[in-house]
């Protein structure tokens, strides 16, 4: 039989089963591409079938993952995925058993963002499933690649509230690229395929895919496709030529042009790509939050991140910008404070692989949809044939000194020995440039902003879209499995560690040791700096009360645990950690008092931006 006719065949035979089984419940596909894809018409299938082999449903999940190449899985076992779990014990790839399956969903993101490449995790049915919820919607909005497994009740008792029954297809779809739910053990390798190219392709997502027992217990004569089509998902790559000779032409003809590079840089791997357009155009570059790494922080045209707790210099000259060119950026109110203070009097050029983002926030005068990598070098290319002339002595550039050099001499430390920015520069100091660091949320987040340079393009990231406190203890586990060669070094404060710290567990065990250099100052700091700011000093539900010792916490696990109470101790603590082959914590005592400054207050624009001086 041809493949041709195999696929009619297969077309006639099970079309229908595979159609109803799509709309009990529906999967809305939700996109960040913004293209919809016709639920009846969903499985467009175009493959080159290989032998035919009878085994389980469960069997072919471990195999589908086997050819996608899969390295690595973060996962929990439940009653309703042990089927998974048994055909686990012979799979040909790496299993890492969480505390949570909140972690299990970061560990999987963390491996992502530094692979580049979809990361797995692994839970059971109803309080399983939705523990991934927290980590799913924080991939979704950071725009990491997840493939989300979980286990469901047996096809015959969904919708009777079975034990454990959890409708998290409808749970996760606002927080995910698709969700599939296959009925037939005999989906397993197409769905698992098109999950994949899903996830990665276009705007980086994740994925659910929830597979009941039953399924994953069917035998049953397998086979894989080679190749996989989406019908209706067709994201842009190549971007319009004739958009980007206008956004070229623009640019060379503004006398304040800035660069505000996003977390597209990043996702796209378009870090030469940036450096050589800015040195075309001596720009400065200015990121988001999310885009902290895209530059070199020590380049001459860095000047940092823009935005809540962005720096100064950078909020400052983005307002006096008579360009901006937005590559793979947002414009999120986090970044840019006022939709509609920002950007007044001035030529916004926008480029994103999302066609969605292109005027959501701030109208532009110019759209370019497409790669980011593409896109920047065929600007590159086209601003070397000597369109760009810009000098290095330009007014531009002078201005760019000045602001730098204002902002240093009135933005003050914290008057102690022992603070979160000279804390934070010692790390930068004594770190290797090539090493991986992420963060919790809260104070710790913001102080890192300001005062931890990234130099090597792609080695930062944290919860940016979401601020999931716990997330960057996990996520730099992960962050370790992709990397195991290079430190990583979770800035954590005492507010978010505390919330997965159960996770040292799985660091000392599988033997993926991370630094954690937390930033202790007892307390909910983000919140009471707030509270100080906005409240008259009235504290509620701030303070944690020295609870718990965080020396002895590490220590029960096995880890090493680390008391620092002046620079000295922090230099000899940091050294150690880096030598050691075990997870460290560095519990760093920082003030109660001691806030994050500058930054922008909600619902004000970086005009407003207060310095604290």
């Amino acid at each position: 039989m041809s493949t041709l006719t195999f696929t009619k065949h297969i077309w006639k035979k099970s079309f229908l089963q595979i159609h109803s089984s799509l709309k009990r419940p529906k999967l809305n596909y939700h996109t960040n591409e913004s293209q919809s894809i016709d639920n009846e018409y969903i499985y467009e299938v175009s493959m080159n079938i290989r032998t035919m082999s009878e085994m389980s449903g469960s069997k072919a999940l471990m195999q589908s993952l086997e050819k996608e190449g899969v390295e690595i899985v973060f996962g929990l076992p439940g009653g309703a995925n042990l089927p998974i779990y048994d055909a686990l014990v012979d799979a040909k790839f790496r299993h890492v058993l969480v505390r949570h399956e909140q972690s299990a969903a970061h560990m999987a993101d963390g491996y992502a963002r530094i692979k580049r490449k979809a990361g797995v995790c692994l839970a059971t049915s109803g309080p399983g499933a939705t523990n991934l919820i927290t980590g799913i919607a924080t991939a979704y909005a950071d725009s990491s690649p997840l493939i989300a497994i979980t286990g469901q009740v047996p096809l015959n008792m969904i919708g009777k509230d079975a034990f454990q029954e959890t409708d998290i297809i409808g749970v996760a779809n606002p927080c995910t690229k698709y969700a599939f739910q296959p009925r037939l053990a005999t989906e397993i390798p197409e769905v698992i395929k098109k999950s994949f190219y899903i996830a990665e392709s276009g705007r980086p997502g994740p994925v659910l895919v929830d597979i009941p027992k039953d399924v994953q217990q069917e035998v049953t004569d397998i086979q894989f496709p080679d190749l996989i089509k989406v019908r209706g998902y067709k994201p842009i790559v190549d971007p319009d030529l004739s958009n980007v000779g206008k956004a070229v032409e623009l640019i060379v003809s503004s006398q304040r042009p800035i660069i505000m590079a996003g977390g597209g840089v990043i996702l796209s791997g378009a870090f030469s790509e940036l450096q050589a357009l800015a040195e075309l155009i001596m720009a400065p570059v200015v990121t988001t939050f999310k885009g902290k790494g895209a530059f070199p922080e020590n380049h001459p045209l860095a000047m940092g991140p823009i935005g809540m707790h962005g720096h100064g210099e950078a909020n400052r000259i983005i307002l006096e910008a008579d360009c901006i060119l937005a590559v793979g950026a947002r414009f999120s109110d986090r970044s840019v404070g006022r939709f509609d203070e920002f950007g007044k009097g001035m030529n916004i050029i926008h480029l994103d692989i999302d066609p969605a983002e292109i005027g959501k926030n701030k109208s532009v005068d110019i759209a370019i949809v497409g790669d980011v990598k593409s896109a920047l070098r065929t600007m590159v290319k086209m601003l070397s044939k000597g369109r760009a002339n810009r000098s290095s002595d330009s007014p531009w550039l002078q201005r760019r000194k000045e602001l730098i050099d204002y902002f240093s001499q009135n933005i003050k430390d914290y008057p102690r020995e022992l603070t979160a920015r000279k804390a934070l520069k010692k790390l930068r100091e004594l770190l290797p440039v090539d090493s991986i660091v992420t963060t919790e949320v809260g104070q710790c987040q913001m102080w890192t902003s300001l005062h931890f340079d990234v130099i090597s393009p792609g080695t930062f990231f944290s919860s940016t879209g979401l601020g999931t406190m716990g997330f960057g203890f996990p996520a730099s586990i992960g962050a370790k499995a992709a990397r195991p060669n290079v430190p990583v070094v979770d800035i954590a404060g005492d507010g978010s560690f505390n919330m997965t710290e159960n996770s040292l567990a799985v660091s000392v065990l599988e033997n993926l040791p991370v630094i954690v250099f937390l930033l202790n100052n007892d307390m909910l700091g983000m919140v009471a700096q707030w509270q100080r700011t906005f409240y008259d000093r009235r504290y509620m539900g701030v303070h944690q009360k020295r609870c718990p010792d965080y020396v002895k916490i590490a220590e029960a696990y096995g880890a090493n645990g680390l008391k620092v109470q002046s620079m000295d101790e922090l230099d000899k603590a940091i050294r150690s950690a880096l030598r050691t082959e075990v997870a460290t914590v560095i519990d760093i005592s920082i003030d109660p008092e001691e806030d994050v400054y500058p930054f922008v207050a909600p619902g004000t624009g970086l005009k407003d931006m207060i310095t604290g001086a």
